[in-house]
């Protein structure tokens, strides 16, 4: 086996991992704050925010993670992150409030970086005509933690309470840094000069035009999807009348669309290297939001998975794309910046888009919230074609 491939499957089974112990904890925590003592008047604000402090602190630090990847190494940094990320989730297992879980989910975001050092790690390993390939069969083991982990955690949450899930995802992410540390080796790259800081770093980013625009599209497809994620649980839980075994339910709804992400990311990294990357945005955003759509039409339980499956099968698409776009042409000793960079525009995504979420759902209800998403993806397919033309 070559370097680059056992780089990539390696760090493809940590992503995996990594991906099933957020999604073990992470779709659970409105759940976790009504059996801490949060009224469900409240839930839905606490939601919003406990979700959106963990992804604010990690944007902010993700250029400096990814500034510092690039001068002392990206292995060092996934190793980093991991560890620190094990010690976090099991302080989740032991809080009593909804302010504890808070600066837990604050301690979170200083301990971000898993992911992207990894993606990073893959980007610089694998030979160009690989890159998209390599791409989606990142996706689609991040897309598979994100099958395994709510199943995972809702079973465990039916069976033993939320508390035990945050233990087992702590353990997981802790063996699967181990992995790491044994098994990958990071190519040799250009040393980083420790002069200029995180400033110079965006305004080269934002001075190559296409990087500016995937640094864009990545933040608003973000929040779209992140405005959805804090909201699914109570949803099911509306759909099938009663809070009696949401979490088990929720978790195979979640799974539902990993299930179609794994099986679709693959092809969308192999299509997307013949017939174009930027084809591949506009077809995956329209398809996701028709099926996205279609799920404020949802009456039962069992419509609206269906339509999780197939939103799934499109969304999944966008992410490789954005991924082998920006990093196409770029320096071996910047991808670590500029996947820090992406981690930023992804991260505050994440943030503005639960509490989005919390506010409409608050004020509307949930059902309406599909309407306003489903809008904006059509508006980034819209800008994908609107790019193209122009160019």
């Amino acid at each position: 086996m070559l370097n680059w491939q056992k780089n990539l499957w390696t760090l493809s089974i940590a992503v995996l991992l990594s991906g099933s112990s957020y999604t073990m904890v992470i779709p659970f925590l409105p759940l976790y704050l009504l059996d801490i003592g949060v009224s469900p008047a409240s839930v839905n604000m606490w939601s919003g925010i406990i979700f959106s402090a963990t992804f604010l602190v990690a944007g902010v630090m993700a250029p400096y993670w990814g500034r510092y990847a690039d001068r002392t190494g990206k292995r060092r940094m996934v190793m980093r992150a991991g560890f620190s990320l094990a010690i976090v989730y099991f302080l989740g297992a032991f809080v009593r409030s909804p302010l504890e879980l808070l600066i837990v989910r604050v301690l979170q975001g200083f301990a971000n970086g898993f992911v992207p050092a990894s993606m990073a790690i893959v980007t610089s390993s694998t030979p160009k005509d690989k890159m998209g390939f390599s791409m989606g069969f990142m996706q689609t083991a991040l897309v598979s933690g994100g099958i395994l982990g709510p199943l995972l955690g809702g079973t465990l949450s039916h069976l033993f309470g939320m508390r035990l899930s945050f233990v087992i995802a702590a353990g997981i992410i802790f063996l699967a840094t181990l992995a790491v540390g044994y098994f990958v080796t990071e190519p040799p790259s250009a040393q980083v000069s420790k002069d200029g800081g995180i400033l110079e770093d965006v305004k080269m980013a934002f001075q190559n035009r296409k990087l500016r625009n995937m640094l864009l599209l990545l933040f608003t497809v973000q929040m779209v999807t992140m405005t959805l994620q804090p909201l699914i649980a109570l949803y099911v839980a509306e759909l099938q009348g009663s809070m009696e075994g949401v979490a088990l339910t929720a978790g195979i709804v979640y799974s539902l669309a990993g299930i179609a992400g794994a099986i679709a990311a693959p092809t969308w990294g192999k299509v997307g290297q013949t017939r174009g990357f930027m084809k591949i945005l506009a077809a995956a955003f329209f398809g996701a939001g028709c099926f996205n759509f279609g799920q404020f039409f949802a009456c039962n339980i069992y419509q609206f998975s269906v339509l999780q499956f197939l939103f799934g099968l499109f969304i999944v698409g966008v992410f490789p794309a954005i991924n082998t776009i920006a990093v196409t042409g770029i320096e071996t000793n910047f991808q670590g910046r500029i996947f820090g960079l992406m981690t930023t525009a992804n991260q505050l995504g994440s943030m503005v888009g639960p509490l989005v979420g919390g506010f409409m759902s608050s004020w509307i209800g949930i059902k309406p919230v599909f309407l306003f998403t489903s809008t904006m993806l059509f508006l980034l397919g819209l800008r994908v074609i609107f790019s193209r033309a122009k160019k």
